[in-house]
């Protein structure tokens, strides 16, 4: 734009329009930039606003004459608080910065006012420009005024006229700077006129900061008015969420108090991060959120903005979410297009810099303001592009925890029906997934529309340097963009299917731990390893695919700027454009800017779409069926004498089915009786307790129910915690009915056993208590609940016999005595003591009424109690012979007992007996590396696959690859240069400059293929390593460490080694050494810039070290706090039934809320800290950048050449991104290589012993004959604890059938498992066919005993591969043992035979067939030395009878040593021993034993008198 045609219009106080000859530009330029008609258009909308308030403020005089009520006291400003009695108001700093702007503003306006009035020149239009100025100062004076009414009358928003005015004031603002700016750089003013002028541009240049911030706060609309009411109502839902100490440890956010500066530039994280440098982070020194947004307050708005009934929308969980967080969306969109607009600001600049040093400049000053410019547009690009990136990911955190307290919420009122529908891993996962989903979207979200109007911008801009070959980049373009979107479709295709696979493996993993003893005990593990191998391999081939489309999408993003280049060049040669310095960096520079967003607009398209498919598995969900509230009528504290009833009911656990699974019931229960439900498998006895509860759909009927409710479920639900925590369940401590719940309930003995008593940390899904132990846990659970009614469903069934009479007596009968109970079950001794017996079949009540009454009716009852009675004579006989011996017995049974309680003598590890010191948690602390990843860590990664060479070479193709980058820019320099102007030959510069390009090109493929296949081999070393590893850790070491430990392992960390430190470390490699590339550049053109490159250099290095000390800290705690969130959701869903029936859904939401908060702290300053680092590093790029394109300015032009100028901007516009991205890419890299540190910590698992020692190979017949010898056995779970086994000598001869009994806990399946060397014996020896089991490898011994273990455990699979999983019997043998094992019809039936499917844990064959299937195995091993673990605890008399039969015809040889506790079972056994704390009290006869006084039978009697007891 030169001066002459600027001149006139941009200076010209005339009011009269251009010639009539002027284009419409010309005539837009006038209306806009002349100072006649912009004063004229401000003014008139600054008397439209004064008119606007006069109006108003008329009216409300006229109404004060005209009605009775003071109109005048009420607010010209809308409150939107409707309490005006409040008179307390607070303000924020947002309110006062508000009133001082606008004051700073009239008197500036003012001062010019007067300044215009008393200045010499004499011209009209004086007058004019100072009644402007007094114009624009009253009116800024009004709005103060106004601003101080709101304060008045406590208006939370400003009004939109005022918001409205703010935004246009803003624009006219910038107006009048710009033409500040042109008449600075090109005009010459006149004197006359050059006073007014000075007066303008001081006044616009000091006004246009105050109207950017009054623009925020047009925006934002908040007043920062906040009244007492609200304050009052935010810490009461503060109180009572956080009422723990939680907020004393932590306190609230710098962040909610912090100013608008301090946010700005993110200075109110400085004291975390400087705690976080001084010393590691820890949970406690992290603040919580500010009370904006914490999750009740974001799940409370949620709910009020989810569409009404009469809205009728598909997608209400889009429509909530647009209501919630459209001002954040519209923030976030405006802060983009600012930042667009700033961008292209320095591509814009190279032409005015290479004109000005080759001396074409217009002013001497020209050089300072194009610096300044460019500072200014380069920080407002930093600024605006930080926080564009906080606000995004801010807003996915808001929109992540509403979405998650939502979710649980509703998951709390899902019906039966829906639950299953879903599932309770889909709907884990909708939380896990799906809303992480739609958090991950909101930075990308944007770039859906940015992209496109960035490529337009540049197009234009590119149009404006090159003419018409700019269609060739436009085609370029567009054909990159094809590219990546077809790549970035079959990367999505090959990642769904590393999905898939990795899936298939992980559950392969997880069926592994969750039944490791069970692959001990058979010495499967190799087996396993094959399986989760091939899963594995078949995992990698999808990876290796997926990495190597991937680095094609590198490829091309890295090439493009050069290729497309080449492209625009030839088709400008071509089209004879001619080339000179300024075009071609103009050019390279806005291609540059373009790679990053094509590169990612095809990602950003397809999270869009996966998104929409979040979004519509939400609203599915969402809009669920929910258990209907008013299927059961609730009354607390009723009179009459009815507790339950029920008339005509009619229920079904489908939502939708016409099937009823329980018809015509009609029972009334009286206050304070007990009820038996009886009645055989799938009679519909849980089920009538269902439709108590409400968990039913009520089809017809009337459901009464009169006082609260406790629930004990068959399948027992144990949360994550301390036994004591479990036992109150949210209610406070009251010691002495604490300790009288756990004496009624049998804890006692158990607690005293274990380590730290009811301080004890339970696993996950109480994976370290025995099942009976379990049972009891939730039966404490319910007693100490206190409530009216209580519903036992099977409490007995995991209980010993002993323990059952126990809490029949202790608890049915004594504490809870008066209240009433409703008890399902099948122990038929305890029915004679009932006041009802209600007998069920096919959903129906067939009998109700007493004992005596329902066994002379005969029918069902009657068969019920016949087979039991039959099982029973037996011991009679037994107990007969002894009775006379037990009137002197040498203990009572219950000295002798070490514990009575827990089920079928399975400890677990709580077998472990009291230690003086320690912890009481079982589940160990998980080891979580604090300060810095050492530096081994970093060389054991790079160096695994291929040593020191492979990183080297590696290097130095990154390196070759830079170099090609800056030849092909040397070139161009070198070839538009004015010296070589004259010679210059279009074919052979763009010959050379394609050969460059296609060298480039070459050497990156390579580079890129290098690293990927490094990669790639060092992740599959690492989980070959891993698995290998917990395959040959020891029994104990699965005990201590829950399985969510060792599956993050092989799940998140394994990802991260597979894919991103790959990628990672690629990109961080390429971006340092960009940044070398941008110095020697810079500084060779302006050398004064090395003298800066050290203290950049420092800066940077100290800045990384300073961010990383937080941000991996928080990082890791992200970690920790993210998983308690998924575990506590899941634990709901699954125990939804027993939550509901205590009405505990207020305690586990705010519980829930609480670890979400918890959580969300975390990412917030994660966040925080990633943006404090990015800005000041950016910052800091820039700086360095704009001083050196200063030292262009002032270094003589025959030192400093225009062309060299250019190629040093188009590189240093860069520099601020570089920097930032290579510190950032390395900081992630240290927080992925945690990744590499975890994995490290599970390959070096302590060893059990070899499996396979090749000199100590057993005969191939042993053991033949099946004697035993047990010496001196000593036993220990771990070093420096007491002993559980204390010293057992005894023998057995081949082919006796030995009976081991003892209660819980007394260390009877300890010595099995020291059998199978599970345990290692420290001291003794026991010897098998005369050698000695500890001189062998694992697998020779356990492959040669048989177990049929106390749960039958069944693989996904198929029949054959559970019976015979290593394949080493022919179909004939597999046969013959499932027709041994009475299988053989039911296999035959099903049409794909042996490869018949069997489900994960076998759901789909029912518990007697697994056991079969269990004993097939055994079958099949022919084992001369067989243990059973109480084989036939969870099947029904008449499928025990035919497993003992298989057993004493196909096993008569053998030597069988059977753990029981049905008396029944050892009767007939040639010896019984009897274990009692770790010792063996009696071994011999079962005759024998009832002839004397002896604790077997003490057992016996106690067994036959159990029904006659209670």
């Amino acid at each position: 734009m030169s001066p002459a045609t600027t001149a006139p219009w941009i200076t010209s106080l005339s009011c009269s329009s251009p010639s009539s000859g002027d284009t419409l530009p010309q005539w837009l330029r006038f209306i806009f930039l002349s100072p006649c008609p912009q004063r004229a258009m401000v003014s008139a909308i600054d008397v439209i606003l004064l008119l606007t308030l006069f109006v108003f403020a008329l009216i409300k005089l006229y109404s004060r004459f005209t009605s009775s009520t003071n109109e005048l006291n009420k607010p010209l400003i809308r409150n939107n608080n409707n309490n005006n009695n409040t008179p307390f108001v607070t303000v924020t700093i947002w309110f006062n910065l508000t009133l001082i702007a606008t004051f700073v503003l009239a008197l500036l306006y003012t001062i010019a006012c007067v300044l215009v009035f008393t200045s010499s020149t004499e011209i009209p239009w004086k007058q004019v420009d100072g009644m402007f100025w007094l114009v624009q100062a009253i009116t800024q004076l009004v709005l103060a005024v106004l601003i101080i009414h709101e304060k008045r009358f406590q208006a939370v928003t400003h009004p939109l006229t005022l918001r409205v005015y703010w935004i246009v004031y803003f624009i006219f603002t910038c107006l009048f700077v710009a033409s500040g700016v042109i008449r600075l750089v090109s005009v010459d003013v006149d004197g006359t006129k050059e006073f007014i002028f000075k007066v303008d541009d001081i006044v616009s240049f000091t006004s246009l900061p105050l109207s950017l911030f009054l623009l925020f706060v047009a925006i934002k609309g908040s007043t920062g008015i906040v009244s007492n009411e609200e304050t009052q109502s935010l810490v009461a839902e503060e109180t009572k969420l956080y009422d723990d100490d939680t907020l004393e440890k932590s306190g609230v956010t710098a962040y909610a108090s912090a100013s608008i500066v301090s946010r700005a530039f993110w200075l109110w994280i400085n004291p975390l991060l400087s705690k976080g440098y001084k010393s590691p982070l820890k949970i406690d020194d992290i603040p919580t959120l500010s009370p904006l947004h914490r999750a009740e307050r974001m799940s409370v708005i949620f709910e009020s903005k989810w569409p009404k009934s009469n809205e009728r929308t598909k997608h209400p969980v889009r429509v909530a979410l647009v209501r919630c967080f459209w001002r954040e969306l519209a923030f976030t969109a405006f802060l983009a297009v600012v930042r667009i607009s700033v961008m292209f600001v320095g591509p814009i600049l190279i032409q005015s810099f290479v004109d000005f040093t080759s001396g074409k400049g217009s002013s001497i000053y020209e050089g300072y303001y194009l610096v300044m410019i460019l500072l200014v547009a380069k920080f407002v690009e930093v600024l605006t592009n930080h926080h564009f990136n906080f606000n995004a990911q801010k807003l996915g955190m808001l929109i992540r925890c509403t979405l998650i307290t939502s979710l649980y919420k509703k998951g709390l009122k899902l019906s039966c029906s829906s639950r299953q529908d879903h599932g309770i891993g889909t709907i884990v996962n909708y939380m896990a997934v799906d809303a992480q989903q739609l958090s991950d979207m909101m930075l990308q979200l944007h770039s859906v529309w940015v992209t496109p109007l960035q490529v337009t911008v540049a197009l234009f801009l590119l149009y404006n340097a090159l003419g018409a070959s700019a269609v060739a980049a436009l085609l370029g373009l567009l054909g990159v963009l094809v590219f990546a979107v077809f790549g970035t479709k079959r990367n999505n295709r090959f990642q769904f299917n590393v999905m898939k696979n990795r899936d298939s493996r992980m559950k392969a993993m997880n069926e592994m731990l969750n039944y490791m003893r069970v692959i001990k005990f058979q010495a499967w593990e190799e087996h396993f390893n094959g399986r989760i191998m091939g899963f594995r391999e078949s995992e990698f081939e999808w990876l290796s695919k997926f990495m190597y489309s991937f680095c094609g999408n590198i490829i091309v993003m890295w090439s493009t700027p050069l290729l497309i280049s080449t492209l625009t060049f030839g088709a400008a040669l071509l089209l004879g454009v001619r080339l000179d310095t300024t075009t071609v960096f103009t050019t390279t520079t806005i291609l540059k800017i373009l790679q990053e967003p094509i590169r990612t607009f095809p990602q950003s398209m397809i999270s869009l779409s996966q998104a929409m498919i979040s979004l519509g598995r939400l609203d599915r969900f969402m809009m669920s069926r929910e258990l209907s509230n008013d299927s059961v009528e609730r009354e607390e504290g009723c009179g009459g004498h009815t507790a339950v009833e029920v008339c005509d009911g009619t229920f079904s656990w489908d939502d939708d089915s016409l099937q009823h699974d329980l018809k015509d019931i009609n029972l009334q229960i009286r206050k304070g009786d007990l009820t038996a439900i009886v009645g055989t498998v799938g009679s519909g006895k849980s089920s009538l307790l269902a439709s108590i509860l409400g968990e039913m759909r009520k089809v017809s009927g009337r459901v009464r129910v009169c006082g609260s409710t406790a629930y004990v479920a068959q399948t027992s639900w144990i949360q994550n915690g301390t036994i004591e925590e479990n036992i109150l369940f949210g209610m406070p401590m009251n010691r002495h009915k604490y300790n009288e719940v756990i004496r009624v309930c049998c804890l006692e003995k158990d607690l005293e056993m274990m380590e730290f008593g009811d301080q004890t940390e339970i696993g996950e899904r109480g994976i370290n208590l025995s099942g009976g132990q379990k049972q009891r846990i939730q039966l404490a659970r319910a007693v100490y609940q206190d409530c009216d009614i209580y519903l036992l469903d099977d409490v007995f069934s995991a209980v010993d016999a002993h323990t059952g009479s126990e809490i029949f007596k202790e608890c049915v009968r004594g504490a809870l005595k008066g209240k009433t109970i409703i008890l399902v079950t099948h122990q038929v001794d305890f029915l004679h003591n009932v006041d009802l017996i209600l007998v069920m079949k096919d959903g129906m009540i067939v009998q109700s009424g007493k004992y005596d009454d329902l066994l002379d009716s005969g029918l069902d009852f009657k068969a019920l109690v016949v087979a039991h009675e039959t099982s029973m004579e037996v011991v009679e006989q037994g107990a007969a012979t002894s009775g006379e011996n037990l009137n002197n017995p040498s203990k009572s049974p219950r000295e002798a007992s070490s514990g009575h309680g827990g089920a079928n003598g399975e400890r677990k590890s709580l077998d472990q007996p009291r230690s003086s010191k320690g912890s009481s948690k079982l589940i160990k602390e998980e080891e979580k590396e604090t300060g810095k990843v050492s530096l081994n860590m970093y060389k054991l990664y790079l160096t695994e696959a291929f040593g020191w060479w492979g990183i080297t070479g590696v290097l130095i193709l990154s390196l070759l690859w830079q170099g090609s980058l800056m030849a092909s820019d040397y070139w161009l320099a070198y070839e538009t240069s004015e010296e070589r102007a004259q010679v210059f030959n279009p074919t052979f510069f763009i010959s050379i400059y394609a050969s460059i390009t296609l060298v480039s090109v070459i050497l990156v493929v390579i580079r890129c293929y290098s690293y990927t296949f490094m990669g790639l081999k060092t992740a599959q070393l690492f989980f070959t390593q891993i698995l290998n590893s917990i395959l040959h850790a020891p029994m104990s070491f699965f005990d201590t460490t829950p399985s969510g430990r060792i599956l993050s392992r092989a799940s998140t960390d394994q990802t991260n080694v597979d894919a991103l430190l790959p990628l990672f470390l690629g990109i961080a490699i390429a971006m340092y050494i960009t940044a070398l590339s941008i110095f020697i550049v810079t500084c060779q053109n302006a050398w004064p810039t090395a003298f800066l490159l050290i203290p950049l250099v420092w800066l940077n290095i100290w800045y990384r070290s300073y961010f990383l000390a937080s941000s991996r800290e928080l990082t890791r705690l992200d970690q920790i706090t993210k998983a308690p969130v998924i575990h506590h959701f899941s634990e709901t869903i699954s125990g939804v039934m027993t939550v509901r029936a205590f009405g505990k859904q207020k305690r586990f939401t705010e519980d829930n809320v609480r670890r979400v908060n918890s959580n969300l702290r975390m990412d917030f300053h994660n966040y925080c800290s990633n943006e404090w680092l990015g800005f000041r590093m950016e910052l800091l790029g820039s700086l360095v950048f704009c001083i050196s394109a200063m030292f262009m300015i002032l270094l003589p032009s025959n030192i400093i050449k225009p062309e060299n100028v250019g190629l040093s901007l188009s590189y240093g516009l860069s520099l601020n991104g570089v920097l930032f991205f290579a510190v950032y890419t390395s900081c992630i890299i240290e927080n992925k290589m945690v990744s590499v540190e975890r994995i490290k910590q599970f390959t070096n698992i302590p060893s059990e012993p070899a499996w396979i020692i090749k000199d100590r190979l057993p005969p191939s017949n042993w053991p033949g004959q099946g004697n035993v010898d047990i010496k001196d056995l000593q036993v220990r779970y771990r070093p420096n604890t007491p002993l559980v086994l204390k010293g057992i000598t005894l023998g057995i001869n081949g082919g006796e059938k030995i009976g081991v009994v003892g209660r819980t806990g007394s260390g009877k399946s300890t010595l099995i498992q020291v059998f199978f060397r599970l345990v290692e014996p420290s001291g003794g020896k026991i010897i098998v066919d005369g050698i000695d089991i500890s001189v062998l490898g694992l697998h020779d011994l356990r492959s040669r005993f048989g177990i049929i273990p106390q749960e039958p455990v069944l693989f996904e699979g198929t029949v054959r591969s559970n019976i015979d999983p290593t394949g080493q019997y022919t179909d004939e043998d597999v046969w013959k043992s499932l027709e041994r094992c009475q299988l053989k019809e039911a296999v035959a039936a099903k049409p794909e035979k042996l490869d018949s499917l069997v489900v994960d844990n076998g759901e789909n064959w029912s518990v007697g067939q697994r056991q079969l299937l269990c004993l097939g195995r055994v079958l099949l091993k022919r084992s001369r030395l067989l243990f059973m673990d109480e084989a036939t605890a969870s099947v029904d008399s008449q499928t025990d009878g035919v497993i003992q039969k298989i057993i004493r015809e196909e096993f008569a040889a053998c030597t069988i040593i059977s753990i029981a506790h049905r008396i029944p079972t050892v009767m007939d056994c040639d010896r019984v021993l009897v274990v009692d704390a770790g010792r063996a009290k009696e071994f011999d006869k079962p005759s024998n034993l009832l002839q004397r006084p002896s604790l077997f039978g003490a057992l016996v009697q106690e067994y036959a008198n159990r029904s006659t007891d209670l």
